[in-house]
């Protein structure tokens, strides 16, 4: 128990007392340590919870000058002010300005008798603050020790649930996408929007940090979980004290383990998985029936799913050049050799490190490593409504992916076939490429140079720039181009008059020379307008903006 003012009265070897009636919320105060002090302004020498000595040898007499000094003190954070009295001493007795200086100010005024030096004081409060250490200490390794029987047992539950009973501090275990795994809760309760914020942040920096906040009043901790990857996240629901927090390395450090000692456990069964997505692309030609048979084995259960390829392997470690005699050569050779294949062997590693945690993150885990350093990639089959962006930001973050279309169970090979062509166009564009029947022109475009794309654009819509209103032209023209030409459609999406709609595609064509009967001349402008509407900006020829400025 933390040591208050109270306690020192009530011992009877120090024989202190108080010098006004002072309230017990006061009495109550912690004390932190005990100084001695008779400078006229100690407030500065002060850290907080102190018991302040004096025998007030420059204690000025003046009532107001007695209330500056206490008014110092207390807002240096002083506890309690103690004033020595005794035989050959400044006083006998504690001085009436200084009395009523304390109870004005709300800071309690002990005595020392004389009999009692200030060093059996400070000694005293030493020794409780010792002893409330010690206490401290036991009560961890007290916490530690059930944290550890309950590691014995099986599963994270009974760790959170030893956890709360010692601490009175929730706890709740999720997966690196937030997934509840484990909780001390008796029912599970919706996690406060906050709380996600901090899981959100703690996993996009995986094993580097934790963070803290507070929410409706309610301390929120979230740790991170793992050896060498992220394999979960700690959420703590309300304030640890001394003790409880001096135990938190350790509950991080058993549910690590737990959660290790998982996933080596489920190894076996991801292999199963593997060599089950394995099965189902060597069949070229399975019916329905027996690949969606094979998927829901799995626990895949979607109608559609699509494929999804990752470039997991590296650049190969760069080769070495002899430059010396002949047997210096070798050795250079077989040195360079050698860390080839450490390099490849560490690209392995990580490639099936990231297969195992796309296993985890993917309903189904059918995931497979195809292939070996340094073009080693990774195959998986994932249901259609499944964010895989998010899960490839997470699991795979800058590595080169593509995402195949959503198909049918027995047509996933063209889905993985396609996901695979993709991984081009995501490692120049630095970010997973998607493939959907509506977005083959979007995938040409973002093959294309940025210069020449806008070159391009300027050339065709170069005369629509230069003109009044030109912004509404080339508007009103990408409208009725994406409506297919539907003069009905493109009025209502422009909230204008279909005689409008036609005047101002009339005023197009004769400034650009252009014919929206000629296939070829709307194919130009099609690509033109697309490449305005979804490209990065720009320079057109001479440095003249591709996207022409308001007002033009």
């Amino acid at each position: 128990m933390p040591l208050r003012i109270s306690d020192l009265l009530a011992r009877p070897d120090l024989r202190l007392s108080v010098t006004y009636d002072v309230p017990p919320e006061l009495l109550a105060r912690t004390i932190e340590a005990a100084t001695v002090s008779d400078l006229p302004t100690p407030g500065k020498w002060l850290q907080g919870g102190e018991l302040l000595m004096t025998i007030g040898l420059l204690l000025p007499m003046e009532p107001a000058a007695c209330r500056a000094y206490v008014r110092d003190a207390a807002e240096g954070g002083a506890a309690c002010l103690a004033l020595g009295l005794g035989q050959g001493l400044p006083y006998q007795e504690a001085p009436e300005a200084l009395v009523a200086a304390a109870e004005e100010a709300g800071l309690p005024l002990l005595t020392v008798p004389d009999e009692v030096p200030f060093i059996a004081v400070t000694k005293a409060v030493f020794d409780a603050r010792a002893d409330e250490q010690r206490a401290l200490l036991h009560r961890a390794f007290a916490t530690q020790r059930r944290l550890t029987a309950a590691a014995a047992g099986d599963g994270l539950r009974p760790m959170l649930t030893e956890w709360t009973a010692a601490t009175g501090v929730g706890a709740t275990v999720l997966d690196p996408l937030g997934r509840l795994l484990a909780t001390s809760e008796h029912e599970q309760r919706a996690l406060p929007a906050q709380a996600h914020d901090l899981l959100e942040r703690v996993a996009a920096r995986g094993l580097r940090g934790s963070a803290a906040s507070t929410a409706a009043g309610q301390q929120l901790e979230v740790q991170p979980l793992g050896a060498r990857r992220l394999r979960g996240l700690l959420l703590l629901t309300g304030r640890p004290d001394d003790a409880a927090r001096s135990v938190v390395p350790g509950l991080v450090s058993l549910l690590s383990l737990e959660l290790e000692r998982r996933h080596l456990r489920d190894e076996p069964e991801r292999r199963r998985r593997s060599a089950l997505l394995s099965e189902l692309l060597a069949d070229e030609d399975p019916t329905a029936d027996r690949a969606r048979d094979m998927l829901r084995s799995a626990g895949l259960t979607a109608e559609r799913v699509r494929g999804v390829v990752v470039e997991a392997g590296g650049a190969p470690a760069p080769g070495r050049t002899a430059t010396g005699p002949a047997a210096s050569g070798a050795a250079d050779g077989a040195v360079g050799g050698a860390m080839d294949r450490s390099a490849d062997a560490a690209v392995d590693g990580a490639a099936q490190e990231m297969a195992a945690d796309l296993a985890l993150a993917v309903p189904g885990g059918l995931v497979r490593v195809v292939g070996a350093a340094p073009g080693a990639v990774i195959e998986a089959v994932v249901g259609e409504e499944l964010d895989i962006r998010e899960v490839l930001a997470r699991f795979a973050p800058h590595c080169p992916a593509g995402i195949g279309p959503a198909t049918a169970p027995e047509a996933v090979r063209v889905s993985l076939r396609q996901a695979a062509g993709l991984l081009a166009v995501s490692r120049s564009g630095g970010a997973p490429a998607e493939a959907r029947q509506s977005q083959a022109s979007r995938l040409l475009l973002d093959l294309g140079d940025r210069r020449t794309l806008h070159g391009y654009a300027d050339s065709v819509l170069g005369p629509l720039d230069l003109a009044d209103h030109g912004e509404e032209l080339i508007a009103t023209l990408a409208a009725w181009l994406e409506t297919g030409g539907a003069w009905d459609a493109t009025s209502r999406r422009l909230g204008v008059h279909r005689h409008t709609v036609r005047n101002r595609l009339d005023k197009a064509m004769d400034l650009t020379g252009r014919r929206l009967d000629d296939p070829d001349d709307r194919f130009d402008l099609w690509l033109a307008t697309r490449i305005r509407r979804g490209g990065a900006p720009g320079t057109g020829p001479g440095g003249r903006p591709a996207t022409p400025p308001p007002g033009r």
